[in-house]
């Protein structure tokens, strides 16, 4: 198959990490479905990326079964299959003590985070399994939390744990039917969302510090080379994060 004829779903593919990899996509030359809850900034991904009618803005609430197996049908009928899921829409909760956490905070960074990859996850499964030919790749946005909390980020903490989890069982599972799954962990790419890290933020002694960043055009280059390899080649884990950041070592 060539490969300007591979097709991709990439969620939360409005902003930060999501569109830097819809934009890596398409300038690859796949037909990418853009899915996330607001279409404004979908169709001004696909407006930026200049692919045309290759760039498919699909509003989608991945918390949301029937949202879900909407994005699915329209990719069948408008693109004719799936070679790649990227799971990435996601969300966080205040950062408060444990103690005050709400359960609809905490429902809601669940629903997302691990709820909405679990029901992409499933659609993909069945969509690549029927396919002919059958199969297609899976990777899932793990996070440096899946390994190490920050302070106050029990549920993001808790959901990227569990995302780790999820990827190891679809690996497993996937291998009968020609479906590779990875997860990609990443520490300090700079979004709207990280924004903040260079201003300071809390560690774990207590103190409030600031971190370096990376372009996020090179995360977006890793999970494009992680989703261009053949299926019999698979990166289960892949960790990529500012080098001089506070992950390894005791903090």
């Amino acid at each position: 198959m060539s490969l300007h004829r591979r097709v991709a779903i990439i969620t939360g593919a409005g902003r930060g990490i999501g569109k830097a990899t819809a934009l890596a996509f398409l300038a690859d030359g796949y037909r990418v479905a853009l899915a996330g809850r607001h279409r404004a900034t979908l169709e001004s991904t696909a407006a930026e990326s200049g692919a045309g009618d290759r760039a498919l803005v699909i509003p989608t609430d991945v918390a949301d079964p029937d949202s879900v197996d909407a994005l699915f049908a329209a990719v069948r009928e408008q693109l004719g299959r799936l070679d790649v899921l990227f799971n990435n829409a996601g969300t966080g909760a205040r950062a408060v003590p444990l103690d005050e956490l709400t359960f609809e905070d905490w429902r809601k960074v669940v629903d997302v985070n691990l709820t909405g990859t679990f029901l992409c996850t499933r659609a993909a499964f069945r969509m690549m399994k029927e396919q002919d030919p059958r199969g297609g790749r899976i990777i899932n946005n793990g996070s440096i939390s899946a390994h190490a909390p920050r302070p106050s980020s029990a549920p993001y903490t808790a959901t990227k744990h569990a995302i780790t989890g999820l990827t190891k069982s679809t690996s497993l599972d996937g291998r009968p039917h020609d479906i590779a799954c990875g997860q990609i962990d990443i520490g300090n790419a700079l979004t709207e969302m990280t924004a903040r890290m260079s201003k300071g933020v809390p560690q774990a002694d207590g103190s409030v510090r600031p971190e370096p960043s990376i372009d996020v055009a090179h995360v977006a280059d890793a999970i494009l080379r992680m989703a261009n390899l053949p299926l019999d080649v698979n990166v289960p884990f892949m960790t990529i994060m500012a080098t001089k950041m506070p992950f390894v070592g005791r903090g």
